[in-house]
């Protein structure tokens, strides 16, 4: 479903003086038709204006661009459906740079098969080897702490059925994603999902390049608030490029956040309304491995 937004320039004036200027600001809309006085509606209840006394909006277009969840603003309804938010694992791919990727060869294959069932009866089981950072991948508090919990403890709720929220980050001019990207966002008990928009890069040589992160001040931000789940559709959920130091991973892992990172077409998802499923198997000893991560998204 296509999803609008304003662009738009407004002044506005208060009953008990002074005023308000806005340039070029950006607001999701319920549909992409929208008169001037419904727009100034909108604003006054996205921004939590009391006492208004006007408000004149100078220009303004309507494009067509995912809502970012503007408060106020009514999120439209969708059809029932699946989106799949992982990549495909093939053999041999890169999912981080410097690590291997996966080994994918046949431990029975369909001709040997035939030896040991009925004739017209055939199977093929098939070996993989591969480090658990591969494809899209969750990880555990064992994954950086030794006493943390790991794959087989992971509570199923914080992995399973959670209310995604997704944050609207495309298009940024900043790598490093801090607290304010976050606060007019209710994250408790959430999923809170990262849309960089970095996806895109996937399979190329620039996945690998300085790639958009969550900063240390937002991991904590994201951990007070009551997060449930905190994923990234970007090869690192901290900067890689800033020496080995990883303070996202260890403030949300520290307090038994789990992390998804790699994810893909968080772009499909509403802002809200969407449930998050991320559910590695149970590996003791393990903490980071593949998971088929998807969302429903109800009508």
């Amino acid at each position: 479903m296509t999803e609008y937004r304003a662009v738009f320039d407004a002044e506005v004036s208060f009953l008990n003086g002074g005023g308000l200027a806005v340039r070029g600001f950006r607001l999701d809309l319920p549909a992409a038709e929208i008169g001037e006085q419904a727009l100034a509606d909108l604003l006054i209840g996205h921004l939590g204006l009391l006492m208004v006394d006007q408000v004149r909006i100078d220009r303004y277009e309507v494009v067509a661009e995912p809502h970012r969840g503007s408060r106020a603003v009514p999120v439209p309804a969708a059809a029932a459906r699946l989106v799949e938010l992982n990549h495909v694992i093939s053999a041999g791919m890169t999912t981080y740079p410097g690590l291997p990727g996966p080994e994918i060869t046949p431990h029975l294959t369909r001709a040997d098969s035939r030896a040991h069932y009925a004739p017209g009866v055939e199977f093929a089981i098939d070996r993989i080897s591969m480090v658990g950072n591969t494809g899209t991948y969750l990880d555990s508090p064992y994954h950086r702490y030794a006493g943390g919990t790991d794959l087989a403890d992971l509570p199923l709720d914080s992995v399973a059925d959670l209310p995604a929220v997704v944050v609207r980050l495309a298009g940024s001019q900043q790598r490093g994603i801090g607290p304010h990207a976050l606060a007019a966002l209710d994250l408790a008990g959430a999923a809170v999902l990262l849309h960089t928009g970095w996806d895109r890069h996937w399979g190329t040589p620039a996945y690998g390049d300085p790639a958009p992160y969550l900063t240390e001040a937002a991991a904590k931000h994201l951990v007070a608030a009551g997060a449930r789940l905190v994923g990234i559709d970007s090869v690192n959920i901290d900067d890689a490029h800033s020496g080995g130091q990883r303070p996202a991973h260890s403030v949300l892992l520290a307090a038994g956040i789990p992390v998804l990172e790699h994810l893909t077409h968080l772009a499909d998802l509403p802002v809200t309304g969407a449930r998050l499923h991320a559910a590695p198997p149970r590996v003791r000893d393990v903490g980071t491995f593949p998971v088929r991560a998807y969302a429903v998204v109800p009508a």
